[in-house]
């Protein structure tokens, strides 16, 4: 276990104070509450996520009509657009606060337990997530699941482990409205992201990767060959 610090002497961007005279600890998160965090973290981003590629997918694909048309360029910029804010997101609130979002609402805190410039350590908590995240998490979990203090990967690399932290109401309701805003956001500017025709014409990477559209008839959907078309009223698809 490891041993908690005192208010006065807590030491910032999660680092974890040694040194205590009493016969308290650190209680682990559970990998319950590290999993609730994550989908809320997740639903958030996916928010955002949202807004970003609506942008990306109407400044360079095509659209025609009732179709939209993506193209190999519109899709590797939302993607790197996506992977660009999934890293930072995570990186900046954990390097600067020990929490994001989703760790404030549940209540659990990521902290040191070396002494690591926390930049470097929660780039590598975060980067090592390609790993971790293998099997939707599952290499994580099993990880986790193995480890006396509950660390997956990332963490044991790192140095850091995720404990229960009472981070105050008023964090917490932070949290939650700011989460709230963003998703209630994106429902709002989503439509109207998509009402825009601003198509910007690549000259490179102009292949169309990806099309979605609709006829008077039936809704459908092509990517790589594969083909799939629902038709409207009658509920058959093929």
């Amino acid at each position: 276990m490891i041993e908690p610090a005192s208010p006065a002497t807590r030491a910032p961007a999660g680092q974890v104070q040694p040194e205590k005279k009493d016969d308290s600890f650190w209680r682990m998160a559970t990998l319950g509450d590290r999993l609730i965090a994550f989908t809320l973290d997740s639903a958030f981003l996916f928010g955002v996520f949202a807004m970003v590629d609506a942008w990306a997918f109407m400044r360079w694909g095509i659209v025609d009509g009732t179709e939209l048309k993506l193209t190999l360029a519109a899709l590797l910029v939302a993607e790197s657009l996506n992977a660009a804010i999934f890293f930072l997101y995570l990186w900046v609130l954990e390097a600067s606060f020990g929490v994001t979002l989703g760790k404030a609402m549940v209540g659990i805190w990521v902290v040191r337990t070396s002494g690591r410039n926390p930049l470097a350590a929660f780039a590598i908590r975060n980067l090592l997530r390609v790993v971790d995240g293998l099997g939707f998490y599952l290499v994580g979990a099993v990880v986790a699941g193995c480890s006396r203090i509950n660390r997956r990967l990332g963490d044991m690399c790192a140095g850091t482990v995720v404990i229960e932290e009472h981070l105050g109401e008023w964090v917490k309701i932070a949290a939650v409205a700011l989460w709230a805003a963003v998703l209630a956001g994106a429902v709002w500017f989503v439509p109207r992201i998509c009402q825009t025709n601003a198509a910007l014409p690549s000259r490179y990477l102009n292949q169309v990767v990806v099309q979605v559209g609709r006829s008077e008839e039936s809704a459908y959907f092509t990517v790589a060959g594969f083909h799939v078309e629902v038709r409207v009223g009658s509920g058959s698809a093929r």
